[in-house]
C-alpha cells in the first residue's frame, strides 16, 4: 500500500499523543488537588475495597477506560490513514486490435472543385469505423502529414473539419498549401502514394493496413516515383489501396490506370460518387483481421481507501458505544 499523503499519519499520531498527555498530565494535577483537600472519612473503607464485587467492578471500569483510550487513538489513526490516501497501483499494458487506415488526399489545383466533397466522405467513413487507428496525408507537389496514425476520432474529426474550411480561402495561406508546393511541379500523384505508405509505425508487427487515395491521377511534373512504382510499394509492405476517383467515366485511360494501381495491391478503385463507396469500403477495409499492438506498460494508481474507511467507522461507533456505557 502506498499513500498519497503519508505525512498527514504523523499528524494523526501526533494529535493522539498530545491528546494523551494532556489527558494525563490533567489526571495527575487533579488527584493531587483532590489530595490536598480534607475528605470525609469512611470506617472500614478497605473492607469495601476487598469485596469481590467491587473489585469486579473496578476492573470493568478500568477496562472500559482503557478501551476508550485504545478506540479513540485506533478512531484518530485510521482516519489519518484515510486523509493520507491510500493507493494501490496496477500495470496495464494497451492492447490496441484494430485496424490502420492513412487517409490520403491530393490538394493539387485539379482537385480544389472535389476535395471538400472528399473530405466529406472521409468524415462519412469515420462513422463507419469504431477503434481502428487513422491518419491523414496530404500532398501535391510535396506531401504533407497532417497528423500521425491515431485513434482519438474527435481529434481527426477536428482536423477534417480545419481542412475543409481551408478550401474557403478566408486565410491568406490556406491550411492545404502550407508544405505542399515545396517540389517541382504538381500533384505528383506516385510520391503522395508513397508518402502516404510510409506513414504506418511498427513496420516488424502483422497489421491490417489500408490507404484510402482520392486523386482524379492528373500529373503535372516529374515525380520521384511512378504510380506503379508507389503501388507495388505499398503492396510490398502489406499495404491495401483503396481509390476515390472523382472522374471516374470521364477520362478512361486515368482511371484504368489509378484502378490498375488499387488492384495490384489487392485494393480496389471507387468512384467518388458512387452511392455504394463509403459502405464498401468500410467492408472491405474490415475484410482483414484485426490484429493486436502493445502499447507501452502503464502504472495506474487508484485510491483503495475501503477497507480503512471500514475500519475507521468501527472504530468510531464502538468508542462512542463505550464512552456511553461508562458515563463520560
Amino acid at each position: 500500500m502506498a499513500l498519497a499523503n503519508w505525512w498527514v499519519i504523523l499528524v494523526a499520531v501526533g494529535v493522539v499523543v498530545i491528546a494523551a498527555g494532556v489527558g494525563l498530565f490533567l489526571g495527575l494535577r487533579r488527584r493531587a488537588q483532590t489530595a490536598s483537600v480534607d475528605r470525609a472519612r469512611v470506617a472500614r473503607a478497605e473492607r469495601l475495597r476487598a469485596l469481590p464485587s467491587f473489585r469486579e467492578a473496578l476492573s470493568r471500569r478500568m477496562l472500559a477506560l482503557s478501551g476508550v483510550l485504545l478506540l479513540g487513538a485506533l478512531t484518530a489513526v485510521t482516519a489519518g490513514v484515510v486523509a493520507a490516501r491510500p493507493m494501490s497501483s496496477e500495470t496495464i499494458q494497451p492492447v490496441n486490435t484494430s485496424r490502420d487506415i492513412m487517409l490520403c488526399l491530393d490538394v493539387s489545383g485539379s482537385m480544389s472543385e472535389v476535395d471538400v466533397e472528399v473530405l466529406t466522405v472521409f468524415e462519412e467513413l469515420l462513422e463507419g469505423f469504431e477503434g481502428e487507428r487513422i491518419g491523414l496525408t496530404i500532398f501535391n507537389s510535396s506531401p504533407v502529414q497532417i497528423f500521425p496514425l491515431t485513434d482519438d476520432y474527435e481529434f481527426i474529426r477536428g482536423h477534417l473539419q480545419s481542412m475543409r474550411e481551408s478550401f474557403d480561402y478566408v486565410d491568406q495561406v490556406p491550411e492545404h498549401w502550407v508544405g505542399t508546393l515545396n517540389g517541382n511541379g504538381a500533384s505528383l500523384i506516385g510520391d503522395g502514394l508513397a508518402a502516404c505508405a510510409m506513414g504506418f509505425d511498427h513496420p516488424d508487427d502483422e497489421r491490417s493496413r489500408s490507404i484510402i487515395f482520392a486523386t482524379d491521377n492528373e500529373i503535372n511534373g516529374a515525380s520521384i516515383v511512378t504510380l506503379e512504382e508507389a503501388a507495388n510499394y505499398a503492396a510490398s509492405n502489406g499495404v491495401r489501396v483503396f481509390a476515390l476517383n472523382p472522374v471516374e467515366g470521364k477520362d478512361t485511360d486515368v482511371s484504368a490506370e489509378l484502378t490498375a494501381a488499387a488492384e495490384a495491391t489487392g485494393g480496389q478503385a471507387y468512384g467518388l460518387r458512387e452511392t455504394t463507396t463509403v459502405g464498401d469500403i468500410v467492408d472491405q477495409v474490415r475484410e482483414q483481421d484485426a490484429t493486436e499492438l502493445r502499447g507501452e506498460a502503464q502504472v495506474v494508481w487508484t485510491d483503495s481507501p475501503d477497507l480503512w474507511i471500514v475500519v475507521a467507522a468501527v472504530a468510531l461507533l464502538s468508542f462512542i458505544v463505550l464512552l456511553w456505557r461508562v458515563r463520560l
